[in-house]
Order: structure tokens, then C-alpha cells, then sequence
């Protein structure tokens, strides 16, 4: 299912009952679009996010100990039954707090879904409760994260006046916290049984499906802004690390005795995240953790998915998306949605009436909803 040149697909919107996406003034352009949010909050309500503690794992490359990850559980907005419960990742530099996954949750929550909130291993509210930094491909870490899901599923369906059999458990992952769906995904350990799917359903919206091409975009000179905002965000995260960060770690990333400290992104995962998730170098890092080639491959692995893309991303360039949706065959069609469109920037997609992505992805999930 494939928008060419930008132009929605006319069946999967009419399904949802979705107008074609327009971009709203003054919020014009790739750019706009992706910092709308931090140029005007969104206002949202108080999170009432109910507090859980999941235990994961060391990380692959022996660093430090055990640990927690910090969830944050809403409950549907209204007093029914929840249709299904969400898992949301947020993506690289962000949290359960930011405000376009807290936007997103509203949007599932109003729809009638539970969502789970995740704060990935060293983003806030819950560095203090694990050692290291997340990746692409942190199964070890989503095993589980899913685990935990499932069990909420299953209390969500002895919930309300008819007792019922477990709700779905959905997934939702913005930006890099798509990739890390897709790739949990792609992990056979991960299903409940042999030949069943992770999850009942996904939507990744603005995500990397080839990390080395995404690495390369936002190197670019255009994007140096971007860069160096996501680097500081990088490198504090992992400076706080209350386990403690290796005496060459942190000489990389303070820059000192004559070393420079990451000027790119590549830089950090080069320094950081490839050898502490296990990984030769940042190459094998790349190709190992972007899941086109396994989407491409064995898509059978996925559940009913949903790729939502804007051709104007300044991030994630939208050409991996589009191999996809063109090198799919027809019972691969019937699993993997490609949804593209000429506007939106980076998980923007910001319309008259609010935001058209959150929207999207709340439709969809609605298909698989009990």
C-alpha cells in the first residue's frame, strides 16, 4: 500500500474515515512541522500515569548490573472497558513526559485503549533505576517490557462488569521507539507461542528503517541544529548514569586528554551505544539494529503493522519506506501498511483540528480493539 510521490492512499483513509492530511498555518514545511511542539506546547492534562517498575537485565556487553525500567500506565479515558492496552516508545533524546507521546497517549486514551508508557534504559523520569543507554535493538530489555504487557492485558480483561478474556496488547512507537517495536517484532524468543505474533497490531510513525541512511541525513549540514540538540540530550542522559560511566567513556564524551568529544550521532553510537548493546563497531551496530532487510525478507514475523512517513522528514528519509512499500509482495501487503505523505516533518503531521498522525494511529489500533 503505497503513496508514491506523497499522495495518501485514498482505501486506507477512507477505511479510517480520515481526510487527506493538510498541513495548518503557520506550520508550513518538513521543518515547522517537527518543531511546532517545542516553538508552542501542546497543553495537555496532569499525567496521572500510574507508576511501574519492570526489571530487565544487564545490558548484552556485561556493563553494570541489573535493573528496573520505569513505566507509566493511563487508563481509558472514559469508565468502559479498555478496547486494548497500548505499548508507546518514545524515540531517541526523549521520555514518557515529551510532549508528543504524552499527545499521542491522550489521542489512544480518548479512543478507548489503556497505554503503557515506557521510558526506555536512561531516559527520565527513570535513569536513576538502570544502568547504560537504550538502542535500536534492545530486546533484552522489551522481552520483559512485554512479558509485563501481557499480564496487564490480562487484568484489563477480568476488569468491569462483564469478566472477559485478555484485551489485545497494541504498539505504538514514535520515531527510533518504532524501530525498537519492529525489531522486538522480529524477535522469534519474544511471541507467546510458535507462529503467533509479539503484538496484535502496530503503528510506528516517523521511523528508521535503515539507521546508517538516517545517521548520514542528519549529518547533514542543514541539520546541524537538530545534531547538536539531540548530542547534548545524548550526553547528559548518559553522564547522569548513576551506576557510574567507565573512565573511557566519560573521557570521550567530556573531551578530555586531547580526545573530541562526539560531534555527530554516529560519534556517540560509535563511543557509546554499539559496544554496550554488544556490537564489533557502529557499523555492525547499523546494519545489525535497522530492520528493513528482515521487513523485507520475513515480513510474516510482524503483526497487522501501519508505516506512517512524511517525504518532507528532515530526520528520517523517507527512500527505506518507500523500498519497502515497493518491494512488497501481495500477502505482504496484507500485514504491512505503508502510509506516506508529502508533508508532516518528523512526527509532526500537525492539521487544522489538532494533530492528523495521532489521530491515524488511534483509528488504525481501533481495528484490533476488543
Amino acid at each position: 500500500m503505497l503513496a508514491r510521490r506523497g499522495e495518501p492512499h485514498p482505501e486506507l483513509l477512507q477505511q479510517l474515515g480520515m481526510p487527506s492530511f493538510r498541513q495548518r498555518l503557520p506550520w508550513l514545511g518538513g521543518d515547522l512541522q517537527t518543531l511546532r511542539d517545542t516553538l508552542r506546547p501542546v497543553r495537555l492534562p496532569s499525567d496521572r500515569g500510574e507508576a511501574i517498575e519492570i526489571a530487565v537485565p544487564a545490558l548484552p556487553s556485561g556493563m553494570a548490573g541489573s535493573g528496573h525500567l520505569l513505566a507509566l500506565f493511563d487508563r481509558p479515558q472514559s469508565t468502559r472497558q479498555a478496547r486494548g492496552l497500548v505499548l508507546l516508545l518514545h524515540g531517541l533524546g526523549g521520555s514518557s513526559r515529551r510532549e508528543g507521546l504524552r499527545r499521542m497517549a491522550c489521542a489512544l486514551q480518548t479512543a478507548g485503549f489503556a497505554v503503557l508508557r515506557l521510558n526506555l534504559r536512561g531516559a527520565d523520569p527513570g535513569r536513576h533505576l538502570s544502568a547504560g543507554t537504550y538502542a535500536a535493538d534492545c530486546n533484552s530489555d522489551l522481552g520483559p517490557v512485554l512479558l509485563r504487557a501481557r499480564q496487564l492485558c490480562d487484568q484489563l480483561g477480568r476488569e468491569g462488569v462483564a469478566s472477559r478474556g485478555a484485551v489485545p496488547l497494541l504498539g505504538a512507537g514514535i520515531s527510533l521507539g518504532g524501530t525498537m517495536l519492529l525489531n522486538a517484532c522480529l524477535e522469534p524468543s519474544h511471541a507467546r507461542a510458535p507462529g503467533q505474533a509479539v503484538l496484535d497490531g502496530l503503528v510506528c510513525t516517523s521511523s528508521p528503517l535503515d539507521l546508517a541512511a538516517c545517521s548520514a541525513s542528519i549529518e547533514r549540514p542543514r541539520n546541524r541544529v537538530y545534531q547538536r540538540w539531540l548530542l547534548q540530550r545524548l550526553i547528559r542522559q548518559t553522564l547522569a548514569d548513576p551506576f557510574g560511566v567507565t573512565v573511557q567513556e566519560r573521557g570521550v564524551l567530556n573531551g578530555e586528554k586531547g580526545q573530541s568529544p562526539p560531534a555527530t550521532i554516529r560519534e556517540f553510537d560509535a563511543a557509546i551505544t554499539a559496544p554496550r548493546w554488544g556490537y564489533v563497531d557502529v557499523d555492525a551496530y547499523y546494519a545489525g539494529a535497522s530492520p528493513l532487510i528482515a521487513l523485507l525478507e520475513n515480513p510474516s514475523r510482524l503483526p497487522p503493522t501501519l508505516l506512517l512517513q512524511a517525504l518532507d522528514d528532515p530526520w528520517v528519509p523517507a527512500e527505506a519506506a518507500q523500498q519497502l512499500a515497493a518491494n512488497m509482495s501481495p500477502s505482504s501487503e496484507q500485514r504491512i501498511q505503508v502510509l506516506l505523505t508529502a508533508h508532516g516533518g518528523h512526527n509532526g503531521f500537525h492539521a487544522i483540528g489538532g494533530c492528523w498522525g495521532d489521530q491515524v494511529v488511534a483509528r488504525w489500533l481501533s481495528k484490533f480493539g476488543a
